[in-house]
């Protein structure tokens, strides 16, 4: 229900914002069509944890702050990089094992990967992520799961 309930809201907010139009009549047909599409949905079985993780926004308050921490360290390292002079990158192919128990999981720590500047998250098969690195070092430290282990405690999931 709680799925059913939030999604409804965020479509009739989406559509509430890109209508512009706030008489009576326009509301109740912006409610009664969010309330279908949610239906609809519901009954094609394309509103769940997966497409819509609702759950997780209450944990996300803490995860988004981190990877945009993690987005701006990472950023400057790699400037430091391609501004000096003598171009210190070691190319590194790697793969790293995912603790996620869930898609969703699975696919945050690869986006998380790939988002941070100097890696890209190349192939995910099974619990297993091929990332290239520009560097050795950047390689290594996302090989000792640090990153891992943030986006597990994000997903819910035990360590």
């Amino acid at each position: 229900m709680l799925y059913f309930t939030s999604a409804v809201v965020i479509i009739y907010v989406f559509w509430l914002v890109l209508s512009g139009h706030y008489t009576p009549l326009l509301l109740a047909i912006g409610a009664v069509s969010s309330l279908l599409v949610v239906a609809l949905g519901t009954r094609m079985a394309v509103i769940d944890r997966e497409g819509h993780p609702i759950d997780l926004l209450g944990r996300a308050v803490w995860f988004w702050p981190w990877l945009l921490l993690e987005i701006i360290r990472s950023g400057l390292s790699v400037s430091k990089i391609i501004l000096s002079p003598s171009l210190p990158i070691s190319p590194t192919l790697i793969n790293v094992q995912a603790t996620q128990k869930s898609a969703v999981g699975l696919v945050t720590y690869a986006n998380s990967i790939t988002l941070t500047p100097g890696t890209v998250s190349v192939e995910v098969e099974g619990s297993e992520i091929t990332v290239h690195a520009i560097t050795h070092a950047g390689a290594q430290d996302l090989a000792g799961g640090g990153m891992d282990r943030t986006v597990t405690r994000f997903e819910g999931a035990k360590e």
